[in-house]
């Protein structure tokens, strides 16, 4: 289909050329330099890759979710302690000075187990009671058991599982961000690819309308024509050049637009010197089993929709807190008493259980509302994005099989200019016609080709469409099959 395609449009052209006449260069008139080399879509989307601002900066949040990370580990690191204490007191009718000095290293389980182990060097004249080391000195051992609420949930315990969970939105995020940039440019790039295109119809156009200006000119000169037909002919030429300065103005509108999406270090490359390739080969239409296989492969793999799930994974970690909260605060502990009174006194390791039950449950209540209020919502949401991704998918093939529908349409009508145009001319050679009716043939020639390169455009632009909307560009310009 393409070859035909290729047939018409180069037909179009040839018939068009009546002089070797040719219109400058537009985009040698914006670089002045000529064009060097095809710049293809897949370059494109690999200069988004390597050096977009927008995906540099969504790529920040994997230091962001490894900090999260460092952040939640700080709670559980160890510490080391140095407790200096002295207290007065009176001690067999005198009074006295007697503290300790403790070094030791504390720690944390995510568990919610907490302890610690040390020295401990009296001061003064002390009395050990508990594993004495030369009358005055300790060892320090001991550990705060949650027997119920805290126990393996907690919120420590829980911004560290959430934590862990952040590089994987880090990731998640990354994918959106490259989607929805790929399918910019990719749109954009077309939108290129077909303002060049236009511009090639109307330095044709122009070249022909030149040629037979300067042929009738000369003619109405010699007597052998009236000078009307001349003036006629030179109307015409102002009108085509007309628009090819509108559609050079659209080109480099595009250029500059596409420019967006072309980064080398800090600035946007304008591609005034690359040439718009050919429009790809039609691609064969999707069979209803890959169409049904990439509508559910979408629900899986758009990042919209995981993001979602992600963030339901995050709730329910809260909610698992929300939900210990009603457990009683059962503490036991074992550990050396911290008192320099005590200390001296000969009670050197204490034990103890403590059981601690708000009355109302007022906090756990509204965390555990708070959560299932947020889990309801997060639900019906991702039963939006589900039903968002299969129309986004939905919408993507039908612009395919408009598409495609249209290029058979446009191909028919340019045959149909073209042939209407090739007997108008023959009509004007033989005088049955005038020259009114040979420029508003070719008219609809043109017309009839940006009909067909519009066409082209937009079903290169729906297959990127389709793309985007199966997550097809999640993991980068290598994941799919790029057109261009």
């Amino acid at each position: 289909m393409l070859t035909i395609v290729r047939i018409i449009i180069i037909g179009l052209l040839i018939g068009l050329s009546v002089t070797p006449v040719q219109a400058e260069n537009p985009t040698r008139e914006l670089s002045g330099k000529q064009p060097s080399s095809v710049l293809t879509l897949q370059e494109v989307l690999t200069k988004v890759e390597q050096g977009h601002p927008l995906l540099q900066s969504s790529q920040t949040q994997k230091t962001v979710a490894a900090g999260k990370v460092l952040k939640a580990l700080g709670a559980f690191e160890p510490n080391l302690v140095n407790d200096w204490e002295l207290e007065r007191l009176v001690k067999d009718g005198k009074t006295v000075s007697v503290g300790f000095n403790d070094t030791f290293v504390e720690m944390r389980h995510p568990w919610g187990i907490k302890g610690f182990a040390g020295f401990r060097a009296g001061i003064g004249d002390v009395e050990i009671a508990d594993l004495g080391i030369e009358n005055s000195n300790q060892p320090l051992l001991g550990i705060v058991f949650p027997m119920l609420r805290g126990l393996m949930t907690n919120p420590a315990r829980a911004e560290l599982q959430k934590s862990n969970l952040a590089d994987k939105q880090a990731d998640l995020e990354i994918q959106q961000a490259r989607q929805d940039l790929y399918l910019g440019a990719a749109t954009q790039y077309w939108n290129w690819v077909a303002a060049g295109k236009f511009v090639e119809v109307q330095e044709k156009a122009v070249s022909v309308a030149d040629a037979r200006s300067a042929q009738t000119m000369k003619q109405a000169d010699a007597g052998a024509r009236a000078q009307f037909d001349g003036i006629e002919a030179n109307q015409e030429v102002q009108r085509r050049r007309d628009l090819l300065i509108k559609a050079r103005r659209k080109l480099e509108e595009e250029q500059y637009r596409l420019a967006l999406f072309l980064w080398e270090g800090d600035n946007p490359v304008v591609p005034a010197q690359m040439m718009a390739p050919e429009f790809p080969p039609l691609e064969s239409t999707l069979d209803s089993d890959q169409f049904k296989h990439d509508r559910q492969q979408a629900a899986t793999a758009r990042p919209e929709v995981r993001l979602v799930n992600l963030e339901a994974e995050f709730n329910h970690i809260d909610l698992d807190v929300a939900e210990n909260n009603f457990l009683p605060d059962l503490t036991a502990e074992a550990q050396p008493t911290r008192k320099p009174g005590e200390f001296v006194l000969g009670l050197g390791y204490r034990f103890g259980v403590q059981l601690s039950f708000p009355f109302l449950q007022r906090g756990a209540r509204g965390d555990q509302m708070q959560m299932e209020a947020k889990a309801q919502r997060l639900k019906l949401l991702q039963r939006y994005r589900m039903q968002q991704v299969a129309l986004d998918v939905d919408n993507a093939q039908s612009a395919i099989s408009r598409a495609q529908e249209r290029i058979q349409v446009s191909q028919q009508a340019l045959q149909l200019a073209q042939e209407l145009e090739k007997g108008e001319r023959t009509r004007f050679k033989l005088g049955a016609t005038s020259l009114v009716f040979v420029n508003l043939r070719e008219r609809h020639v043109v017309q009839a080709a940006e009909e067909l390169i519009t066409a082209l455009a937009d079903y290169q632009k729906a297959l990127a469409l389709y793309q985007w909307a199966i997550g097809g560009w999640a993991n980068g310009p290598f994941a799919a099959e790029v057109n261009g």
